[in-house]
């Protein structure tokens, strides 16, 4: 499966074992910026962790503090490998422009249709720096 998708925000390749989210996530008080695992009780992938992995975000559910912890995750090296949105979301996002200001190397953010997540389920995932979305079988 490959597929071309739009770069939100450009930064390093990445590669690693695909987490398709089911549901949407708020990074504020649901993700945990220290080990990178999801710590909201009420989520369905409770307790998988997002760190190296090519995260599917189907939706987020806003907070202005998305950006800090997902700046948290890059600075701590908890980051995914990348994020796949099937909406840009420019709160969350900035956590990654901010990061890179800063000098710290961060994984890029495309966006996607979410119809062709499910195909990316169980796989490992390569996001290329031209927005090539590759999974290996």
């Amino acid at each position: 499966m490959s597929a071309m998708a739009e770069i939100l925000v450009p930064g390093r390749a990445g590669e690693g074992d695909a987490l398709v989210l089911t549901a949407p996530i708020s990074f504020w008080g649901g993700v945990d910026p220290k080990t990178g695992r999801i710590a909201d009780v009420r989520h369905p992938q409770h307790g998988e962790v997002i760190a190296g992995r090519v995260l599917f975000l189907p939706g987020t559910i806003g907070s202005s503090s998305a950006s800090a912890v997902l700046m948290e995750l890059v600075h701590n090296g908890r980051a995914p490998a990348a994020l796949v949105l099937h909406e840009p979301d420019a709160i969350l996002l900035l956590g990654l422009i901010v990061a890179r200001e800063m000098g710290w190397a961060t994984p890029m953010a495309v966006r996607l249709e979410r119809g062709s997540f499910d195909s990316y389920r169980g796989a490992t995932v390569t996001v290329a720096s031209d927005g090539a979305v590759t999974a290996a079988v």
